[in-house]
């Protein structure tokens, strides 16, 4: 009896284990081929296999069959690539190339498929989101056909270093938790704990969209609900969640149940942990992001002395691959302030650029809520990609910090680059040169005279392999050309990394103690330099409110006497400039002269009275611009729709070929979002939208007038209107079904948002819009770009016109290049 249930239980156990093996299927033969594609920091891009896709040209690869002949008329042909026992693929062959798979599915079915270390994959000739860092917690819901299914994997030069996986897992459930990705706060007994914020991720498999999903947690006998958002079909999302944590403050871990139900049914169950920490250790806090709705986090490590003064605030940026919890455990905690560390939203993030700096300034304001610092010691500092970000920032918002403290930083991403590559530093090509204009935001160098008001501490180790000590160098040089408060460090021997000293290093702090932010009536000059006021507008008492040819750069200095009652100075490429008169009396006349033209008087009003004055042929005294010019709180370019809690509106009405792709583009799109940018966004029909429920939010809207019925609601009064065939802006018309086109244009429902429009006159110029590479930190993009589906062979040459509107939002007014 004991041999037949010992052989009973050995069957079952074969049987299970079989089961189990059948459960995920791992990719181990394919075909490569590269390079063929080049993307990067900049709105064009290249890539013949998306070509041939498009084109429906693309021939199946085959072991030795020649995909195209290159620029120098070499052959490059498809070759065999087979995984390590890692279950890794790696080799050159697939540099800057695809990675071709295929499964035969016996049967139409749902799936989750697991690709790590590529930018993108064409599943079946549809783009879904690249896990371009091997994170490993990118699932995708993909329908299978039944039969052959083709896999394309786009892979970047980096890819082939950390070599790609790929696998299918057939799912238990069709909707599911997943707790692979988490977004956790910590509990901390002096802080608020009964709706602390956690992310999770929910899976849907199905063919249809989810609603009325709930989930309900519980945590030392207290519960509380969060409804859900809608969930689209074959796609996840990443939602936010409340846990009640007021009765779990004992040191160590604590289990937090969750259910996921629908209609009040329990569908999917799972647990989580919530640490409570002892206090005076470091910290994270979750917060509920302005940019998109989602859960993100800071950590902190705490002041140490509470002796009722108001303590310092010191910003810490982190580096690539490294959590703001561990940016802050770097840093022991100081006696006359608290160290905040923000995420750039990734490990990777923005490279603290676009949405990174948008989370900087986030956690910047929160934690100045919470922590109540001296307004006047608030200092930045940070290492590696950090350190970047400490220029960046620094340059960018000067008025924010006393002092600034870069360590093993890189002053710009045209230099340096990363996985996404390096913004190109200039082009003789007219067109690109426009687009490459709208990355001049990223050009620390060209801001750096903004360090003038600021103490600046360079730090850097001599024998930095990772990041070259020349680029603290570099900076020391041009520092030293006009700065008379920064001091310089090399640490002998130091690598990349040498320990919490390349962090926390005493002589920082020691410096930062000497600083402190002038009062803005204290300080009478200002010298302040930007390339877009939608970005960085002011310094102290004095703003950049629009330019006279956008995008490039314009610096304001000036000098305030209150004893001649005068301000003078000299400017460059502004158009409309703010003065406030804070600190001068009401009824004095005050003397405004700027660029040796005529002299401007004028007669203070009130106490604290901002002033504008326009130049025309002579500078003169204007009023505020309305919400229908561009001003700093809506500037453009492109990307700045998707800025502030943004809903994706795709169109419902064109041909199916043409609904099909506005859905699949949207869905790559939030993919992207979230593997980028820890986000989650709105996605919704043309049907279904109406502005009044979506108020004082960006809005991006993918398809044209003809196919997205939202386009008369949002764009009636635009100049660029997108048809069948044709593009007209203004009295421009181009020609062709292969035509696609970015541009932004203001909401005229709101006075601040903004509607980032992707569209096309036919499904092949839809397609040819597909690559998203203005989520890549510091990519520029003009406020409007018309392409071919042809500049995906021959770059720039495919490009038919780009540029930007004018200040009153024309294109009369504008600045464009044309083919």
């Amino acid at each position: 009896m004991r041999k037949i249930i010992i052989s009973v239980f050995f069957i079952l156990s074969c049987i299970v284990n079989t089961a189990r093996s059948q459960n995920v299927y791992k990719f181990t033969d394919g075909l490569a081929v590269g390079p063929c594609h080049q993307y990067g920091r900049e709105a064009i891009y290249k890539d013949e296999l998306a070509y041939q896709l498009y084109s429906g040209l693309i021939a199946k690869p085959q072991d030795g069959s020649v995909f195209i002949k290159n620029d120098k008329g070499e052959e490059l042909k498809w070759k065999p690539v087979k995984s390590d026992t890692s279950g890794r693929f790696r080799g050159e062959s697939f540099t800057n190339g695809y990675i071709y798979l295929t499964y035969q599915s016996s049967k139409e079915q749902s799936v989750l498929l697991n690709i790590t270390g590529h930018d993108m994959v064409f599943v079946n000739g549809v783009p879904r989101g690249g896990d371009a860092y091997r994170y490993g917690w990118m699932h995708l819901p993909v329908q299978l056909k039944k039969g052959n299914n083709e896999f394309y994997i786009r892979v970047a030069r980096f890819g082939r270093f950390g070599g790609i996986t790929a696998k299918l897992t057939f799912p238990a459930k069709a909707i599911a938790i997943n707790t692979d990705d988490l977004t956790l706060p910590h509990i901390v007994a002096s802080l608020k704990n009964d709706s602390l914020w956690l992310g999770i991720v929910v899976l849907n498999t199905t063919s249809k969209k989810l609603l009325g999903l709930q989930v309900t947690t519980e945590l030392s006998g207290k519960t509380i609900m969060t409804k859900l958002p809608e969930i689209p079909p074959m796609s996840s999302r990443k939602v936010g969640v409340l846990v009640d944590a007021s009765s779990s403050f004992a040191t160590g871990k604590h289990k937090v149940s969750i259910k996921l139900e629908q209609n009040r049914k329990v569908i999917d169950e799972s647990n989580v942990e919530l640490e409570s920490i002892a206090e005076g250790k470091h910290y994270s806090r979750t917060f509920v992001s302005n940019i998109d709705g989602s859960v993100q986090y800071y950590s902190v490590a705490p002041h140490s002395k509470s002796d009722g003064k108001a303590p310092a605030l010191f910003l810490s940026v982190h580096g690539a691959e490294v959590q703001a919890i561990n940016q802050a455990r770097a840093y022991k905690p100081k006696d006359w302030g608290v160290v905040v560390a923000p995420t750039n939203r990734r490990p990777r993030g923005f490279n603290w650029e676009d949405w990174g700096r948008m989370d900087a300034l986030e956690v910047l304001e929160i934690a100045k809520k919470q922590y109540k610092p001296d307004p006047s010691r608030i200092y930045l500092t940070g290492h590696s990609m950090g350190g970047h970000g400490t220029w960046f920032l620094g340059a960018t918002y000067p008025e924010n910090w006393a002092a600034i403290a870069p360590s093993a930083g890189y002053p710009n991403l045209s230099s340096y680059g990363s996985h996404d590559g390096q913004i190109p530093e200039n082009s003789a090509i007219p067109m690109e040169a426009i687009l490459l204009r709208a990355s001049n935001p990223s050009n620390v160098l060209a801001l750096a005279t903004n360090y003038k008001g600021l103490g600046v501490y360079i730090a850097h180790g001599d024998a930095d392999k990772t990041v070259s000590v020349e680029y603290a160098r570099q900076m020391r040089k041009l520092l030293g050309t006009f700065h008379n408060d920064f001091s310089y460090y090399e640490y002998p021997g130091g690598e990349h990394w040498y320990g919490d000293e390349s962090v926390d290093w005493a002589p920082i702090f020691n410096f930062f103690s000497w600083h402190v932010i002038k009062k803005d009536t204290a300080d009478t000059h200002v010298d302040f330099k930007t390339a877009n006021p939608g970005i960085s507008y002011k310094m102290r008492w004095a703003g950049i409110y629009q330019q006279i040819s956008p995008l490039n750069y314009s610096r304001i200095q000036l000098d305030r006497n209150k004893i001649k009652n005068s301000i003078t100075g000299k400017t460059e490429n502004t158009a409309l400039i703010s003065l406030d008169l804070a600190g001068f009396d009401v009824g004095q006349t005050i003397n405004i002269s700027l660029d040796s033209l005529d002299v401007v008087p004028y007669t203070v009003k009130k106490i604290d009275e901002i002033i504008y004055l326009k130049k025309n042929s002579n500078w003169e005294i204007s009023s505020q611009p309305d919400a229908s010019q561009k001003v700093p709180a809506r500037y453009g370019t492109f990307k700045d729709g998707f800025k502030s809690k943004m809903v994706y509106v795709y169109g419902t009405k064109g041909s199916a070929e043409e609904n099909t792709w506005a859905i699949e583009k949207a869905r790559f799109d939030s993919e992207t979002w979230y593997f980028r940018g820890n986000g989650a966004i709105d996605i919704v029909a043309d049907v279904d939208f109406d502005p009044t429920k979506y108020a004082e939010r960006g809005i991006v809207l993918y398809g044209n007038s003809e196919n997205n019925l939202a386009w008369n609601k949002l764009l009636a009064d635009c100049p660029v209107k997108v048809s069948k065939g044709k593009i007209l802006v203004g009295d421009t018309q181009f020609s062709g079904s292969d035509l696609a086109t970015y541009f932004i244009w203001p909401r005229k429902d709101s006075k601040t948002e903004s509607i980032s429009v992707i569209s096309g006159t036919g499904i092949k110029g839809f397609k040819a819009a597909n690559a998203n590479q203005y989520f890549s930190g510091g990519s520029g993009f003009a406020d409007l770009m018309i392409f071919s589906a042809e500049m995906l062979k021959s770059g720039a040459d495919g490009i038919k016109m780009a540029g930007f509107f004018g200040n009153d939002w024309s294109v009369e007014k504008g600045e464009f290049v044309k083919k």
